[in-house]
């Protein structure tokens, strides 16, 4: 028996989000383990459920999630970006909701290549007169 299931990809820097959202309990599973587990700070795991609360959907939906590339934080934006996107498959009069919070809204903020000569993206190496 297959079970409707809404899916949705989530970015952010270098990461890559893919959510599955399935009619259930409310538990959330980043990479196959719990979100607690996968996202020690509390913040990183209200930044995931904030879609869910916005919309009231709490309770109502298991949250399947893989996610790859960058760090915690970039992976947390990336699974929150995700379920606001699979939510809007759900029931599209969530929409206002979820953009009055912009949660819709991909973060365009990347890191700044290195150039050359420089020793970063925009630092010069220390000028000696001599």
């Amino acid at each position: 028996m297959a079970s409707i299931s809404y899916y949705g990809t989530g970015r952010r820097k270098t990461s890559v989000a893919r959510v599955r959202l399935v009619p259930g309990s409310g538990r959330v599973v980043v990479n196959k383990k719990p979100v607690e587990e996968y996202f020690p700070l509390r913040r990183l795991q209200n930044m995931v459920e904030q879609p869910l609360r916005v919309t009231g959907n709490m309770g109502k939906f298991d949250v399947l999630a893989k996610v790859e590339g960058g760090g915690i934080t970039g992976q947390a934006g990336a699974v929150r970006h995700g379920i606001a996107r699979a939510l809007l498959k759900v029931d599209l009069v969530l929409r206002p909701a979820l953009k009055k919070e912009g949660l819709l809204t991909r973060d365009p903020r990347m890191k700044e290549r290195k150039k050359y000569g420089l020793k970063g993206a925009r630092r010069a190496p220390q000028f000696s007169k001599r």
